[in-house]
């Protein structure tokens, strides 16, 4: 009975993330947590899970370390925000409706929050210290 549960519910996470790769909407962070149930009851979403976990991480090291890809990084979260709130206030905009408003709310959240970590994260690796081997 887990093992269907643990599949119905990844597997609507993931379906629902493909969606809203192409609807606004935090479409990879869904499809990362889909997999991510998943990957607890089936060994085979356990590698898309790595290559996504990879990818992501590779991701946040390039915006982390490179200034213009941060500045528009934080210029399409300000924008989702900003059509989301105007979405939410009741402005009329094409293909804009109260979900899709705040879908976009959430995301330009979780682009922000995203850009956030990953500074965090670049910050404390040049932070360690180096480890230097006494034998050489």
């Amino acid at each position: 009975m887990k093992r269907v549960m643990v599949a119905i519910v990844g597997g609507a996470l993931a379906l629902a993330g493909i969606a809203l790769l192409v609807l606004p909407g935090p479409g990879f962070v869904l499809v990362a947590a889909g997999l991510a149930i998943l990957a607890t009851q089936f060994a085979w979403a356990a590698r898309p899970l790595a290559y996504a976990k990879g990818k992501a991480s590779t991701g946040m090291d390039e915006v982390a370390h490179s200034w213009p890809r941060a500045a528009v990084a934080i210029l399409a979260a300000m924008a989702l925000l900003a059509v989301g709130i105007l979405g939410m206030a009741g402005v009329d905009l094409p293909f804009v409706n109260v979900f899709t408003a705040s879908l976009l709310v959430v995301s330009g959240v979780a682009l922000l929050g995203t850009l956030v970590y990953a500074r965090r994260r670049a910050g404390a690796a040049q932070r360690r210290p180096v480890v230097v081997d006494a034998e050489r």
